[in-house]
């Protein structure tokens, strides 16, 4: 086991700079993204920070990035897309930019600054005006589809591994629910981090959330279940919440939001449906969106342990805590991804910084 991770970390430092400098994981991907969907969205909403869609986004006017969210350092475009773009018209705003793998017919109001959108396939319905519009370019640029399947297997693989890590950590706080309020009073440990565990029957039975971040850094809230219903009220409002709290439904299939959410959800295995607001980074397996997802996104400092599955902690390798993130096979996943595109050359790279929103 340990030989596997110490091979999968010498690949990783073997290629990790600079070849892929535009992949994002894990919290790193909560950070820079606002919405994460891993497969459809049909959407009738907007999103003010970056949104990673795996599949394709259909529904009718929908907007994107209508703030300027902090700068990605991995340049990240507004919008991405793996697949096609279909429905009524999107807007991009604020300079965005966008990245699709396959088809835009559904067309752009491209808003503010003059931004770029590279599309695999073909596009219309768009006026380019002083922007700059790519398409065609699966066809002449054979890393192109790869690189949005590659970051969206890295993102739902990481993503998933997180939610089942996260779950695992030991309650360090309490919450207590009476006459219809759940109250949660953080006591964060001495790296910042606040740890509470609940079941989504107890949730349901608080129409009303009271919640004391007491300092935190970060706050995980682990909720087990599979169905998930949301129509709380946060008492003291949500504003600042989505940056230090992970709300982790790790065992959700279906989500369905009907009231303003404060705090980051974080729900890989999800089919979501959404008709009010969540400040701060969101992620589902797939998602009905009839509400925004507001600013700000998660930015807290707690970083996953590089643990492998069942590894010690301890020196002289005895008595451990196991965490399973990011696992083994994440590592060996990442290498491969390295691998991979340690293969371009730094002509190309270039080329593509060039020309990226």
């Amino acid at each position: 086991m340990k030989k596997t991770v110490l091979l999968a970390c010498s690949l990783w430092l073997a290629f990790a700079a600079p070849a892929l400098a535009a992949a994002v994981v894990s919290t790193d991907a909560l950070r820079e993204w606002n919405l994460i969907v891993f497969g459809n969205v049909t959407s009738n909403s907007e999103v003010e920070g970056r949104s990673f869609i795996g599949g394709d986004l259909d529904g009718s006017s929908s907007n994107y990035m209508i703030r300027t969210p902090p700068l990605s350092p991995t340049r990240q475009p507004g919008l991405t897309v793996v697949g096609n773009v279909t429905g009524n018209t999107k807007s991009l705003n604020n300079g965005s930019g966008a990245v699709i793998g396959g088809n835009v017919t559904s067309g752009f109001n491209l808003n503010g600054p003059a931004q770029t959108v590279k599309v695999g396939g073909t596009i219309s319905n768009t006026n380019v005006n002083q922007n700059t519009v790519l398409s065609g370019l699966a066809a002449s640029d054979q890393y192109f589809l790869a690189d949005l399947t590659q970051q969206k297997t890295l993102l739902q693989s990481s993503l998933t591994d997180l939610s089942g890590s996260l779950s695992q950590l030991a309650s360090n706080s309490s919450v207590t629910v009476a006459n219809n309020r759940a109250t949660f009073i953080s006591a964060p440990d001495s790296t910042g981090l606040a740890i509470f565990d609940l079941t989504a029957a107890q949730l349901g039975n608080a129409s009303e959330i009271a919640l004391n971040v007491n300092g935190a850094d970060t706050v995980v809230i682990n909720v087990s279940g599979e169905n998930i219903a949301l129509a709380k009220n946060f008492l003291g409002g949500t504003t600042g919440l989505g940056e230090k709290v992970i709300w982790n439904f790790y065992e959700a299939k279906n989500f369905a939001l009907s009231t303003a959410w404060g705090g980051s959800v974080l729900a890989p295995l999800a089919a979501a449906q959404t008709s009010n607001y969540i400040e701060g980074s969101a992620v589902f397996a797939s998602l009905q969106q009839n509400g925004e997802f507001h600013l700000g996104t998660y930015s807290g400092t707690y970083f996953p342990p590089l643990v492998p599955p069942g590894g010690d902690t301890s020196p002289g390798g005895g008595g451990g805590t196991s965490v399973p993130e990011p696992a083994t096979w994440l590592l060996l996943l990442g290498a491969l991804a390295l691998l991979w595109t340690g293969r371009r050359t730094l002509a190309r790279r270039a080329r593509w910084a060039s020309t990226r929103p």
